[in-house]
C-alpha cells in the first residue's frame, strides 16, 4: 500500500491509501474516488489541466511513478516543463525526470508521495 498526500494551498491535505501496482490507478482517479478537486479537462493525457506537483516522501528514494507516457511527454514539452535532454536521461536512467506529471497519465506505485495540485 501506498499513502498519497494531496496538498494544496485553498484545501486541507488529505492522505490516502492507494493500490500499489494496480497498473490502471492513476493519480487523477484517486483523487476523484476520495472527492480531491483536482481540476482535469479531458483526462487523456492531451490538454494538461491536471498538471501537478509530484514529490517522494521519503527523500532518499526519488522515482515519482512509472515513466512519463508519450502523451505526457508532449504536453509538458509545451508547458516548459521538460526538456529534451530531461527526456533522453529518462530513456537511459529509467527514472522520472521532473517532479511535474498529469494526474491523469501518472500510475500509482508502491511509494508515498506528495501530490500538490493548484486550487481554484
Amino acid at each position: 500500500m501506498a499513502l498519497i498526500t494531496f496538498s494544496s494551498l485553498m484545501h486541507k491535505d488529505k492522505t490516502v491509501y492507494a493500490v500499489a501496482g494496480s497498473r490502471t490507478q492513476t493519480v487523477l482517479s484517486l483523487a476523484k474516488e476520495h472527492h480531491i478537486p483536482i481540476d482535469f479537462g479531458c483526462g487523456d493525457g492531451e490538454c494538461g489541466t491536471c498538471l501537478v506537483k509530484v514529490s517522494s516522501v521519503d527523500a532518499k528514494r526519488s522515482p515519482m511513478g512509472g515513466q512519463l507516457t508519450e502523451r505526457e511527454i508532449k504536453v509538458l514539452r509545451e508547458l516548459g516543463h521538460i526538456s529534451q535532454a530531461q527526456i533522453d536521461k529518462m530513456y537511459v536512467d529509467d527514472l522520472c525526470p521532473t517532479q511535474w506529471r498529469l494526474a491523469c497519465q501518472m500510475i500509482v506505485r508502491d511509494e508515498d508521495i506528495l501530490v500538490e495540485y493548484p486550487s481554484k
